[in-house]
């Protein structure tokens, strides 16, 4: 019996999936997507990894209940947390094929051909950096590059408070960017490794030196998840043609809507989901 299609699941703890969906959508616009945001459990940047495997498990889980085949972690905390155990562990008692991906490795794949200095800084949460994914995962591919990392526990919130173009968010950009040259002055490229942090790429590059690569991970994830249908014909098949978009989230769908709308640039209709 032919399997059943269904759409392109993207999930994140809150709203800065939304930048990597939206360069998804813009690269592959003839799927269906669906976008589950775990608001009502946000920050996921300061728990355990136990916590946030069992929160993103429990959500990926729910996805694959509603038709998705394939899931992307768009939430850097879940990808690094989340995913490795979601791969070895829970897809392969499932014995079919459900595929869940994330943004490190494909951002890790590339980071080595975008710096000429072979340093490279990755600004993140507390939890990505704790993980040390990116140290490892970029290790793997270029094990020339130095990779130094900055937790900034401010960012999120001034993104999701729309704080984000404010005199009182310069403060704290620049106080982590200062940091973290500060750890490598040769550094000429910046990883925005949360997917909140391209709405302050604007306001980064005001804090930094000209010439200074600043690199947000939705056209880099959105590439490479192009690239893994074109290999596997198998998966892509599952997965279902229409441009349609349907938004979920585990809290009140007017306070996505009315956040998910800065992400987006566009006026969102979000359900709940209750977990």
């Amino acid at each position: 019996m032919a399997e059943t299609t269904g759409p392109i699941g993207v999930f994140d703890s809150g709203y800065g999936g939304l930048t990597v969906f939206r360069e998804i959508a813009k690269q592959l616009p003839a799927y269906d997507y669906l976008y589950l945001g775990d608001n009502a459990r946000v920050p996921y940047g300061t728990r355990s990894f136990e916590t946030v495997y069992r929160y993103t498990w429990e959500c990926v889980q729910h996805m694959f209940e509603m038709g998705c085949r394939l899931v992307i972690l768009a939430c850097n905390t879940a990808s690094a947390k989340a995913l490795r155990s979601i791969q070895q562990n829970d897809l392969p008692r499932l014995n079919d094929t459900r595929r869940v991906l994330g943004v490190i490795r494909p951002t890790a794949e590339v980071v080595g051909d975008l710096t000429k200095s072979k340093n490279v800084g990755i600004l993140a949460t507390q939890g990505t950096v704790s993980s040390e994914s990116y140290v490892i995962e970029i290790a793997k591919f270029f094990p020339d590059v130095n990779v130094v990392q900055e937790a900034c526990p401010m960012w999120v919130p001034l993104v999701e408070n729309n704080e984000f173009n404010t005199s009182g968010a310069d403060y704290f950009i620049q106080k982590n960017l200062d940091n973290i040259f500060a750890k490598s002055p040769d550094l000429d490229t910046l990883i925005l490794a949360c997917t909140h942090y391209p709405l302050l790429a604007d306001k980064i590059k005001q804090f930094v030196p000209s010439g200074i690569n600043v690199i947000a991970q939705g056209e880099i994830v959105a590439l490479s998840l192009q690239d893994y249908l074109n290999r596997h014909p198998e998966i892509e098949a599952l997965c279902s043609k229409g441009g349609n978009t349907e938004f979920y989230t585990t809290e009140n769908p007017e306070n996505f809507n009315e956040k998910a709308a800065i992400f987006l640039g566009r006026d969102v209709d979000s359900k709940h989901l209750a977990l």
